[in-house]
């Protein structure tokens, strides 16, 4: 598994990046989180630099954030998901709750039933065999940090996750809900809402609800609220973290 080490000491932060993502797109929110402790990120199977290519059910990648947690003697972490990541996060936080000390979860919902790949993988199917160039990237992918997703190879530009797999990592939310593992969870949360994020309405406060949680929503963002709404977004953060750890 290939995991980013971001600096800081301390308090052990993971990040957890979303689907089609990787761990260098947490780059800068990382340097505002070194004060708050050590800060590392993995490539999720199936994404970036890691070579592990499934199974690809949701317990198999959070058994990979215990053992990153583990392995880098980061426990109990903040362990801050956006997505993917954060249902990951939420489903560590119910099942290893010795591994986990806070969670942040950015743009989630537990229960996407009914819900198919089909529904936006034309979108995917769309693309060329390859983009002559990151400008031309740019042209048909509009997400934040889009360039640390793709790599030149010698016939362009490519997604450096494989869309096969993101296929079959997104169908199981489709098939399962998640509501038990979040109202297992018993330490802090901050869950952070888009609310340009298009998931299904309410979901998120019920998770506040349910948890104790603090809910924020952010009314101008779209679904990648620590990219697109940064300051805001930072706050909410900082002053969850500022409530739960010192900074070192």
């Amino acid at each position: 598994m290939t995991v980013a080490e971001f600096g800081g000491s301390g308090q052990g932060i993971l990040l957890l990046h979303g689907l089609m993502s990787r761990a260098s797109t947490w780059w800068t929110v990382a340097q505002w989180l070194k004060p708050y402790g050590r800060v590392v990120a993995p490539d999720a199977r199936g994404h970036g630099r890691n070579p592990v290519r499934g199974p690809f059910r949701t317990e198999d990648f959070v058994a990979d954030a215990a053992d990153v947690i583990e392995r880098y003697d980061l426990a109990p972490a903040v362990v801050i998901g956006h997505s993917m990541g954060g249902l990951h996060a939420w489903a560590l936080a119910a099942t290893r709750p010795d591994l986990v000390r806070a969670v942040v979860a950015e743009d989630v919902v537990p229960d996407n039933r009914g819900r198919t790949v089909d529904e936006w993988k034309w979108y995917f199917d769309a693309w060329p065999p390859a983009f002559e160039s990151l400008a031309h990237v740019r042209t048909v992918v509009d997400v934040p940090r889009v360039e640390e997703m793709f790599e030149e190879r010698e016939d362009g530009w490519h997604l450096i996750a494989h869309l096969p797999d993101l296929y079959e990592i997104a169908s199981e939310w489709g098939e399962r809900d998640y509501w038990g593992y979040v109202d297992a969870i018993r330490c802090p949360m901050l869950v952070v809402e888009a609310g340009l994020g298009g998931l299904r309405a309410g979901q998120m406060a019920e998770v506040a609800r349910r948890t104790g949680a603090t809910h924020l929503v952010v009314p101008e963002s779209g679904h990648v609220v620590h990219d697109q709404a940064p300051e805001v977004y930072r706050g909410a953060v900082e002053a969850f973290l500022s409530g739960s750890i010192d900074p070192v």
